[in-house]
C-alpha cells in the first residue's frame, strides 16, 4: 500500500461514478484490484492510511440507509478524509429549497466530492452538471446502485475467481431494484452470465433486451445457477399490489434451504444487498448458512467503497 499513499494511478477514465453502464470491464477490474490492496489494510492492527487527507467529502443522503451510509462513512475514515453527514429530515429542503441549491450551497463551502442517495433515478447525473465536486452515486431511485454491484463483484471473484461464464441469478423484486441493474451491467463486462426470476409483475418488460435470461420459476432458476443473489421486496416503492400477500411469495418464490437441498449444486453461493427480510425472499436457515457470503459483502463493500474514493480523488489531494 505503500504506493496508495504517495499519489493515484491513472486508470478510471471518469470523473463521477454515476453508474456501470458507461464503464468498461478495465475500469471495474482496476476498481475490485484496488479493493483488493485495502482489504489487506482493514486487516492491520490500524486500519488507516493518509491517502484522502486534506480532502473532504459530504455524504448527501435523501433516503434512509443503514450499511451504505455507515460503509462510505468508515471508508472515508480510513482514508484519513474529513467526512460530513447531511440529514435531509433536519435540511432546507423541508422547507423547499431545490436539490441544486443545495448542493450549491454545501460545495460553497469548499468540498471535494458528494456522495449521494436519492429517490429520483438520474439525480446523481443531475447533480454531476451541477457541481465541480466528484459525484458518488449511493443509489438514485430505482436506476443504478454501483457500488454495491461493485462489492457483490469482488465477493464472487474472491469466491470463484474468475467470474467467465458463472451464471449470476437475481431473484426477487427485480423492477424495483437498482441493486439489479447496476449488476447487471457490471456482471455482463466480466463475463457472467445473468439470469433473473421473481413474479411477472417485477420482472421490467424487455428486460431480455439486455441480454438476461428470465425464470419464472424458482427451482428451475436455483438448478441453473451457481450464484443467487437474493433481492428485497421493496414494498416502499410498490404502487399496486404485485402478488397476493408475502406469505403467498414465500411459498413460491422464496429462497429456503429445503429448494436449495433438492435443486442447488453443493458449491452455489447466496447473496442479499440488505437489508434482509427474513421469512419473505429468504429464510433465515439460507442466510445464516454456509452457503451465504452476506456479511463477507458487507466487509468488502468497505474496500470497494475506500477504492472508488482513492481513484477518483487520490489525485486530487491536497495541503491546506
Amino acid at each position: 500500500m505503500s504506493g496508495m499513499e504517495a499519489e493515484a494511478p491513472v486508470g478510471l477514465k471518469h470523473k463521477h461514478l454515476l453508474g456501470l453502464e458507461d464503464y468498461s470491464a478495465q475500469e471495474i477490474h482496476l476498481i475490485l484490484d484496488t479493493a483488493e490492496s485495502f482489504l489487506d489494510v482493514l486487516e492491520r492492527p490500524i486500519k488507516k492510511v493518509p491517502t484522502l487527507r486534506g480532502i473532504t467529502v459530504v455524504n448527501l443522503f435523501f433516503e434512509n440507509s443503514t450499511r451504505t451510509r455507515i460503509s462510505f462513512e468508515m471508508a472515508e475514515k480510513r482514508l484519513s478524509a474529513d467526512t460530513v453527514n447531511f440529514s435531509a429530515s433536519s435540511s432546507s429542503t423541508q422547507k423547499g429549497e431545490t436539490l441544486r441549491d443545495t448542493a450549491a450551497n454545501i460545495e460553497a463551502m469548499k468540498i471535494d466530492a458528494v456522495v449521494m442517495r436519492h429517490s429520483a433515478p438520474g439525480s446523481c447525473l443531475f447533480l454531476s452538471r451541477c457541481l465541480d465536486s466528484v459525484i458518488i452515486n449511493a443509489g438514485d431511485g430505482a436506476h443504478e446502485h454501483p457500488t454495491q454491484a461493485l462489492l457483490d463483484l469482488l465477493t464472487l471473484r474472491r469466491r470463484l475467481g474468475s467470474l467467465e461464464g458463472k451464471r449470476v441469478t437475481l431473484v426477487g423484486d427485480i423492477l424495483h431494484s437498482r441493486v439489479a441493474m447496476s449488476n447487471i451491467y457490471g456482471l455482463q463486462k466480466v463475463g457472467a452470465k445473468v439470469q433473473v426470476c421473481g413474479p411477472a409483475p417485477l420482472v421490467p418488460r424487455h428486460i431480455q433486451d439486455l441480454g438476461v435470461e428470465v425464470f419464472w420459476n424458482v427451482e428451475e432458476a436455483i438448478e441453473n445457477s451457481d450464484v443467487l443473489n437474493v433481492l428485497r421486496i421493496q414494498l416502499e416503492r410498490h404502487n399496486a399490489h404485485h402478488f397476493p400477500s408475502l406469505r403467498e411469495y414465500h411459498e413460491e418464490f422464496g429462497v429456503t434451504a429445503d429448494r436449495l437441498d433438492r435443486h442447488a449444486s453443493d458449491e452455489l453461493l447466496v447473496m442479499h444487498p440488505g437489508p434482509i427480510n427474513r421469512g419473505v425472499e429468504i429464510a433465515s436457515d439460507v442466510a445464516d448458512s454456509g452457503r451465504s457470503v452476506i456479511l463477507e459483502q458487507v466487509t468488502n463493500g468497505v474496500a470497494v467503497r475506500m477504492a472508488v474514493l482513492y481513484l477518483l480523488l487520490g489525485g486530487k489531494t491536497r495541503e491546506h
